[in-house]
């Protein structure tokens, strides 16, 4: 059992993460859609039905996260997703195609190891948010303390993809 500010906490930091890869791939379907075909795993027929289950169901998961009684099934399928796109990422690596954009995000980022490291760090967190929470009574505290373990999530986030990946592109930049 975790405390339910932990719980909460994973629930959120992974509901913003997925909310985030889904509205990317919402707003360019058609780039995650050949981001996916890139993959050559599936027949190419195939392809744009995958990549909207996908997006639909990173969408079913940011929602059903946030929802007390969904949220440890939710994590469970964040952790199998998480796993579905790292085996795609380490086959085409053991294939040599590094230069495939993984389509996780809005700039481009090529499959490398540190992005099968960012899903396995995703995937324990998914891990834990599964984990059923103690009944303890949350107190007003626990709303400052998950606030500020979100807010730190969320820079710790930030660096480190900026450290792995690069500066993200900035919002509303026009081409």
């Amino acid at each position: 059992m975790v405390d339910p500010v932990a719980a909460w906490l994973a629930r959120l930091a992974l509901a913003g993460v997925f909310a985030g890869a889904a509205l990317h791939k919402w707003r360019d379907l058609g780039a995650f859609t050949a981001a996916v075909g890139a993959h050559r795993l599936v027949p190419a027929a195939a392809v744009g039905a995958l990549a909207r289950a996908l997006a639909a169901c990173e969408t079913a998961v940011a929602v059903s996260l946030l929802v007390p009684g969904s949220a440890p099934r939710a994590a469970w399928v964040a952790a199998a997703l998480l796993a579905l796109y790292s085996g795609a990422i380490a086959i085409n690596l053991l294939r040599g195609r590094r230069e495939i954009d993984c389509g996780c995000s809005a700039r481009p980022q090529p499959l490398s190891g540190r992005l099968l490291a960012r899903n396995a760090a995703l995937g324990a967190l998914a891990i834990a948010a599964a984990l059923p929470a103690s009944a303890r009574v949350l107190v007003w505290v626990d709303a400052l303390t998950a606030a500020a373990g979100l807010a730190a999530l969320a820079l710790l986030w930030l660096a480190a993809q900026t450290l792995a990946f690069g500066a993200p592109a900035r919002i509303g930049r026009s081409a």
